[in-house]
Order: structure tokens, then C-alpha cells, then sequence
């Protein structure tokens, strides 16, 4: 089963346009090995079925990478580390703060980190809207954490003045984006397709106007 796995990263990899190494998939097997354990002690995710876990999570998470920009970058609501984990993987030079308030999940992730060697990231169990770091990001991002107006409204604080916000939607989320904040712009909207599956995930990039000061 293992060599299927590796053989899927890699083909979803090609046609993704990423390039992961023999290293970095033994890695993301790895990850979702752990996820796979201790999803049977805690509620991590509601997704059972190893594939999906590839599909559904991994691929999914990997999917976005080629339009995320900043070195910076914090994953809100980050649950069992999607997609910061994947991404951090994939990105070993970018740092990843992985912010959640449910300490069950932050635990996982402290243990992914020690058994996966990922020093480029740091785990935080916190309310974002409760949180402060110590410097703004260049990048947030949520992976069906919010909507776009409440999303907006709790990172405003940690988002850097020229830093993007990169929200994952399952669905079409372009009339969510009426009730943004007046001083935020849509940047883009793209719909990334999956390899393995008829259905995308959209990507919503949004930033500060740029005459704005606030």
C-alpha cells in the first residue's frame, strides 16, 4: 500500500505542477500516518478512509501552493494541520504558524513536528482574535474556518499592512465577499482543480486597498 501512496503524491504532484521529493512523500505518509492513529483517540478529522485523507487533505492542501506568496505565513483554525503541515513539507524554507484553540489538535501537532523533524514550524493553541505574535504575517491562511466577513474580522490584527489572506473554500464563496470590510479587496478567485476528483477547491486572495491605512 505504501508504494500506491507514494506512486499517488507523486503522479498528483506532476499534475499539480510541484515537485516533492522521495524524502518529502515519506514525509506526508508519515503525517498521514499519525493522522490516521490519532483520529481513533481523538476527533480530529471527520474523514476515516485513508484515501480520502490523501485526497481530501493532502492533495487538497498541496493544491494551493503554487499561489501562496510570503515567508511568513500562519494557518488559522488549523485543526489537525491543514493545510500548514502538508504545505510546511512541501515548503521547508517557509516558516508555518499552525494557530488553534482546541488543545486536543495542538497536541497532535506538537507530536507531528518532534516525530517529522519539521523545524520551520511553530504551534500555538489560541483564539486568533484572542492572540497576539509578536510581528504581523505576510500570509494567513484558513481552510474552511469562516466565513470571508468573519474570517476578515478576526486576523485583521495579524495580517501584515501589505500581507494577503488566502481562504480555501469548498464552495463558491463569491457572494460572501459583499460583506467583507470596506478598507479589504479581492485580489483573485481561482477554482484549483484536484487530480483524483470532478471537483475543485477555490482559493479567495484578499488584501488591504491600497490607498487605505487601516
Amino acid at each position: 500500500m505504501v508504494d500506491a501512496e507514494r506512486e499517488l503524491l507523486h503522479n498528483a504532484s506532476q499534475e499539480m505542477n510541484l515537485s516533492l521529493s522521495g524524502n518529502q512523500i515519506d514525509h506526508l505518509i508519515a503525517y498521514a500516518d499519525l493522522l490516521e492513529k490519532w483520529n481513533r483517540a481523538y476527533n480530529l478529522t471527520a474523514i476515516r478512509d485513508r484515501r480520502e485523507i490523501f485526497s481530501r487533505h493532502l492533495i487538497e492542501s498541496l493544491s494551493i501552493a503554487p499561489f501562496v506568496t510570503g515567508r511568513r505565513r500562519l494557518d488559522v483554525g488549523t485543526g489537525a494541520g491543514l493545510p500548514g503541515v502538508p504545505l510546511a513539507i512541501l515548503e521547508p524554507s517557509v516558516t508555518y504558524i499552525l494557530l488553534d484553540s482546541n488543545g486536543k489538535k495542538t497536541r497532535f501537532l506538537t507530536e507531528v513536528k518532534r516525530s517529522l523533524g519539521l523545524s520551520n514550524i511553530e504551534v500555538q493553541t489560541a483564539r486568533v482574535e484572542k492572540w497576539e505574535p509578536d510581528e504581523p504575517f505576510d500570509a494567513v491562511v484558513t481552510r474552511a474556518f469562516a466565513d470571508l466577513a468573519t474570517t476578515c474580522q478576526r486576523i485583521g490584527h495579524v495580517l501584515a499592512h501589505q500581507g494577503m489572506l488566502f481562504a480555501m473554500k469548498t464552495e463558491r464563496a463569491n457572494q460572501e465577499m459583499f460583506a467583507i470590510p470596506d478598507h479589504l479587496e479581492q485580489v483573485s478567485c481561482r477554482d484549483i482543480a484536484i487530480p483524483g476528483r470532478d471537483w475543485p477547491v477555490q482559493l479567495q486572495v484578499i488584501r488591504r486597498r491600497l490607498e487605505s491605512d487601516q
